[in-house]
């Protein structure tokens, strides 16, 4: 008689609990109070990250994507955009933890606010199940930032709290649209229209890349109001809401949503204004700069579910091969599987610790401590991690499928989505020839490979580490002569130094826990 194999019993599964490392960088990096606090806040979104939304994930992905629903049962135009009931749940589960509003608002019982680390902690948890909907989750943190720290005082009364929500209020989740179809990643061909119409603006014309369109409360939109000079200078920061107050829809409309290769739970959509009431964020003048600094919160972000996506890969590698026999043994027992896990496990703490020390200086730089040279450097480091960690990203998420093999490649598993959902994160907030550009900007402008190399050499002066000394000198030479060297050439090097630089600051970091 033929026997079916019973399934092994599956224990339910805590990112955070299963995650020692992770737990460790947080108690040296959050004081006492909020690391207590936010130990057992993240042990209950663990639990959730890693089962029900993970589950609303996956159904989101195959089943459940976003809809456009353009026009009502009259034939009116109202730009609606349907999701399941399941993504609905995790917007509402995830907010009402604070990721958004407890960087901007007390904690009630703790007397405080949180902190970008925390935050950072809850988006690691929730990109390892769902990378798409941490999108929208950037785009609010984005938001508010923008609001608290630019806006005028009416208009932060009247979005801020809602973009804070955390069950409070009705929660208006974020948006920032810059990308136009004719200017891609080059902003200051921009030209969105703002004509002035009181104490308000009306916008006009289109946005080509929009993400978490029709899901938004509010976005903020970049456009160039009449008279205005071309290039970025000529930009203006506005606030958008996506409805007017008596709930009809703002003289805008979704053209259609875009089919991706991955992270589908998040719309994103062709937006065009036709009159949209918009008001004025901070001093007109400065728009793009505001928008640059939200760039860098948002480039975090995208970090932060690198090494999401990261980990999660490796614990599901980790876990097939332990179950999976072949050749008379478990996989893990091969000498080959066990040097592939143990470099992924290296790899993925080195850049998770780089990852939170950065997030520190970030903490710093925003609270307005920084010094000169501290902003630049944070603005380098971002700019280097973000561009590695996002193609470490990818890479994790291939080893994960060679580890299952042909299962790997089987909707059935998670290791397909991993893979769609990391490739987007290369392209996110700038790509690598973005960020080389941004490289060269620092190092031409503030002289911020000096400042780099300070910092490293401070740093390698307490540890026992050679190796990463003699690494250090070759960097140093390599670096001047990039400083010295014509734009051509510089553009030539950038992108191979910035992985060079990203690859020893980990392992500085790493060295010297």
């Amino acid at each position: 008689m033929h026997v079916l194999q019973k399934a092994p019993t599956q224990h339910r599964r805590n990112f955070f609990t299963e995650d020692d490392f992770f737990q460790k960088l947080l108690e040296k990096h959050l004081d006492e109070d909020l690391y207590a606090y936010a130990y057992e806040e993240l042990k209950k979104f663990g639990d959730s990250c890693a089962n029900h939304i993970d589950e609303r994930a996956a159904h989101t992905d195959r089943e459940g994507q976003p809809r456009l629903l353009r026009y009502n049962k009259y034939g009116e135009e109202v730009s609606e955009v349907w999701v399941n009931e399941g993504y609905k749940q995790t917007v509402a589960e995830t907010y009402n933890t604070g990721i958004v509003g407890y960087v901007h608002k007390e904690i009630p019982g703790l007397g405080r606010k949180g902190s970008y680390t925390y935050s950072f902690a809850q988006g690691y948890l929730l990109s390892q199940a769902e990378p798409g909907f941490y999108c929208p989750v950037t785009l609010t943190l984005a938001t508010a930032y923008l609001l608290d720290h630019y806006a005028d005082e009416a208009i932060k009364q009247r979005f801020l709290p809602h973009v804070c929500a955390t069950g409070d209020v009705e929660l208006y989740e974020g948006a920032t649209f810059l990308t136009e179809r004719q200017g891609g990643s080059d902003v200051g061909a921009n030209v969105v229209q703002a004509k002035e119409a009181g104490d308000h603006f009306r916008l006009y014309g289109e946005k080509y890349f929009a993400s978490n369109a029709g899901m938004c409360g509010v976005a903020m939109v970049l456009a160039r109001k009449e008279g205005a000079p071309a290039g970025s200078r000529g930009l203006t920061l506005f606030a958008v809401p996506w409805k007017n107050e008596d709930g009809s829809i703002n003289n805008l409309r979704i053209r259609r949503l875009k089919e991706k290769l991955g992270v589908r739970a998040v719309p994103s959509a062709e937006v065009e204004f036709d009159g949209a009431k918009a008001y004025v964020i901070g001093d007109p003048n400065r728009g793009f700069y505001y928008m640059m600094e939200a760039l860098n919160l948002s480039r975090i972000c995208n970090m932060v579910a690198s090494i999401g996506i990261m980990r999660r890969s490796y614990s599901e590698a980790k876990a097939y091969s332990e179950r999976r026999d072949a050749f008379g043994k478990r996989l893990c027992e091969f000498p080959m599987i066990q040097q592939t896990l143990t470099q992924l496990k290296q790899k993925l703490e080195a850049e998770t610790a780089a990852i939170i020390e950065l997030i520190q200086l970030y903490e710093k730089v925003t609270s307005g401590e920084a010094t000169k040279e501290e902003e630049a450097l944070n603005r380098l480091l971002i700019a280097i991690m973000k561009k590695e960690s996002a193609e470490q990203a990818i890479a994790f998420a291939h080893e994960a499928i060679e580890m299952h093999g042909g299962n790997g490649y089987i909707e059935d598993f998670v290791t397909p989505r991993l893979l769609r959902d990391a490739q987007v994160l290369t392209v996110w907030e700038g790509t690598a020839n973005i960020l080389g550009l941004e490289v060269i900007r620092l190092v031409n402008k503030f002289s911020v490979h000096e400042i780099f190399l300070s910092d490293l050499k401070a740093r390698l002066d307490g540890m026992d580490a050679a190796e990463l000394v003699k690494q250090w000198e070759g960097l140093k030479n390599r670096l001047e002569g990039f400083a010295a060297d014509d734009q051509v050439t510089q553009e030539l090097k950038a992108k191979s130094l910035a992985k060079e630089m990203a690859e020893l600051y980990e392992q500085v970091v790493y060295v010297g826990m």
